[in-house]
């Protein structure tokens, strides 16, 4: 959301919520009962809007601003919809079952999610082969939901060093001015990352 956000100069306030602080999660709670981030509040229109891809289609149609996330165009727009939706079930989604099995100390069998992290890998070895973002000529939501997921997720199963399309797609992701700074803003917190010893040096300048 964020990424969106900053790719085109949206201006919002940014809350700090500490889930491990009771009013703030009564808080949180009180607007999305699932208490999950983010959620956005629009003082304008007086709406509460939770869950990334839907925040990000919420801007793009309120706050369009140079750089649209999602084409006016219906097959490219469910194009960057599919990608979105890849990323997160596909990429995120393991990496968040991997995290949370060290986390919790669980020490179960991630096979499967491995599995899945390699098939996602593979296939987007293949589709940016010819591409220079996932969907469409241009940066959209769907290479928005990309940064979080392989950037963790290639903390815990690194790209095969043969994928050079991959490779070369998340080096253009993590030049983007708005990815940068993402990642700038989040490095003071990466030490609460259970796998944060995994996350190359080059993105830690700055961290406690």
């Amino acid at each position: 959301m964020l990424i969106a956000l900053y790719e085109n100069n949206i201006a919002f306030e940014k809350r700090f919520i500490d889930l491990g602080n009771e009013a703030d999660r009564s808080e949180l709670r009180a607007i999305w009962p699932f208490t999950k981030f983010p959620v956005l509040h629009d003082h304008v229109r007086h709406r509460d809007v939770p869950e990334s891809t839907i925040i990000i289609e919420y801007l793009d149609h309120f706050f369009a601003g140079e750089m649209p996330l999602i084409p006016a165009d219906w097959d490219a727009a469910l194009d960057v919809r599919l990608w979105d939706r890849f990323f997160d079930i596909y990429v995120h989604i393991p990496m968040q079952q991997i995290v949370a099995n060290r986390h919790t100390g669980a020490q179960g069998a991630m096979g499967k999610e491995h599995a899945t992290l390699d098939l996602a890998y593979g296939m987007l070895e293949e589709r940016m082969a010819s591409r220079t973002w996932v969907a469409g000529s241009h940066f959209t939501m769907a290479d928005c939901a990309a940064v979080p997921a392989l950037f963790y997720a290639s903390t815990l199963q690194r790209f095969p060093s043969e994928y050079a399309h991959l490779h070369a797609y998340f080096e253009r992701l993590m030049e983007r001015p708005s990815v940068k700074r993402v990642i700038q803003e989040a490095q003071p917190y990466f030490h609460l990352y259970p796998f944060a010893d995994a996350i190359p040096a080059r993105f830690r300048t700055g961290e406690q």
